[in-house]
C-alpha cells in the first residue's frame, strides 16, 4: 500500500505510541510525537483517511485511534525493510572497508620492513570493548528466528534461534523495541541477572524466548574473532649474524609463518598498559615469545575508534637502532590514527 510521507509518519507515530502506552492515540498526541508541525485539525483529516484505508480504527466514539492488523502489517513491513536495507548497506560498506584496510595494513608492514631493515608485523584491529549497537529479531520459518546482533565496531553476527512459540508481527515488533531499548550500548559484563529479570518481566509470556535471545546476544559479543596478522621482512633477520645461525633463523621464520607466537605478542601488547610514548619495548628475555629471546621487539598500539585497536611491531637484533625504530613506529601509528579519523 502506497502512503505519502505525511500519512506514513502519522501511521508510524500511532503504532509506536500505542505500543508504548496501550492507549488509543489522539491528534494532539500525534502533533507532539512527530516532526510534521501540523495542526490538530490537519492531523485529524489525515487520520480519517488512514481509517478509511483500513490502517487504523477508532475503538470508541470520541476516542483516539489504534492500529488495525493491516496497519501493523504496513508498519512492520516498512520497518523490517528499512532495517534489512541498513544491515545490507552496512555489510557492503564493511566488506569494502575490510578489503581496503587489509591492503593498507599489508603495505604498512612492507614499508616498515624497507625503512628499518628489520622484520615487521601488524595485526588487523580487534574490538576491545564489545558493546551492543543494535539487535534485530526476524522470522525465518515457523520453528526459527534469526537474531542479528551489530556490535561495536560495526561487526555483524547472525544466530539462528529455535522457537516453539509463534510470534505475530505486533509481538515481534514489541520484542525488538524492548531488546534495543534495554540492551543497546551495553557490554556483556553489564548484562547482569537483575537486568535480565527485569527484561523477562516486561516480556511477559515471552520471557523464555527473551532469555534465549539475550543469551544469543551475549554469545555473539564474547566470541573471539580470528586474529589476522600481516608480516614483512622476515628474511631481514639473515642480515644480522647473531640471528642468522640455523636454529635461530628457523625458529624466527617459523614464528612469522605460523603466526601463533605473533598472536601471543599482539594479545600481550593490547592487554598491557602503555607508557607515556605509547611504545612498548621488549628486550631479550623480556619477550613472552620463546623464539624471540635473542631479539628486541618494539610495538605500538593503534586505535581506529569504536574500540577497534591493533598492534604494529618491529622485530630485530638487540642492537637495533632504537631511536629510528621508535620514531618510525610513532609516525606510523599517528598516520594510521589520522587516516581513519580523516574518513569520519
Amino acid at each position: 500500500m502506497q502512503l505519502d510521507d505525511r500519512k506514513r509518519k502519522i501511521l508510524h507515530a500511532i503504532v509506536r505510541n500505542y505500543l508504548e502506552t496501550g492507549e488509543p492515540v489522539g491528534s494532539r498526541t500525534i502533533s507532539k510525537f512527530t516532526d510534521l508541525n501540523l495542526s490538530s485539525a490537519t492531523i485529524r483529516n489525515e487520520m480519517s483517511d488512514l481509517e478509511e484505508m483500513g490502517l487504523i480504527i477508532q475503538p470508541h466514539t470520541s476516542a483516539g485511534r489504534i492500529p488495525s492488523d493491516q496497519g501493523y502489517r504496513v508498519y512492520v513491513d516498512e520497518m523490517l525493510a528499512e532495517k534489512d536495507k541498513e544491515v545490507d548497506q552496512m555489510k557492503e560498506m564493511l566488506l569494502d572497508k575490510e578489503e581496503k584496510l587489509e591492503n593498507l595494513l599489508k603495505q604498512v608492514a612492507k614499508t616498515l620492513a624497507v625503512d628499518t631493515n628489520y622484520a615487521t608485523m601488524i595485526s588487523a584491529p580487534q574490538v576491545q570493548r564489545n558493546k551492543i549497537k543494535f539487535i534485530q529479531i526476524s522470522r525465518v520459518d515457523e520453528g526459527h528466528l534469526l537474531a542479528t546482533v551489530v556490535r561495536e565496531g560495526n561487526l555483524i553476527k547472525n544466530k539462528m534461534i529455535p522457537v516453539e512459540e509463534q510470534l505475530d508481527d505486533a509481538n515481534m515488533l514489541k520484542l525488538n523495541i524492548l531488546l534495543n531499548t534495554r540492551l543497546t550500548g551495553l557490554t556483556v559484563e553489564q548484562i547482569n541477572i537483575g537486568l535480565i529479570a527485569a527484561i523477562k518481566q516486561e516480556a511477559g509470556i515471552h520471557s523464555e524466548l527473551v532469555s534465549k535471545i539475550i543469551d544469543t546476544a551475549a554469545e555473539t559479543i564474547i566470541q573471539d574473532e580470528d586474529l589476522q596478522i600481516y608480516t614483512s621482512g622476515a628474511t631481514n633477520i639473515f642480515k644480522y649474524p647473531e640471528l642468522a645461525d640455523q636454529q635461530n633463523a628457523s625458529d624466527l621464520i617459523s614464528a612469522f609463518e605460523e603466526k601463533t607466537d605473533l598472536t601471543s605478542l599482539v594479545e600481550t601488547t593490547l592487554s598491557s598498559e602503555e607508557n607515556e610514548t605509547g611504545i612498548q619495548v621488549y628486550i631479550g628475555n623480556e619477550n613472552s615469545v620463546q623464539s624471540m629471546k635473542d631479539c628486541s621487539v618494539v610495538t605500538a598500539t593503534y586505535d581506529l575508534g569504536d574500540g577497534m585497536r591493533g598492534t604494529v611491531g618491529i622485530i630485530g637484533p638487540k642492537r637495533m637502532d632504537y631511536d629510528k625504530v621508535i620514531s618510525t613506529l610513532k609516525n606510523m601509528r599517528k598516520s594510521l590514527d589520522d587516516l581513519y579519523k580523516d574518513k569520519h
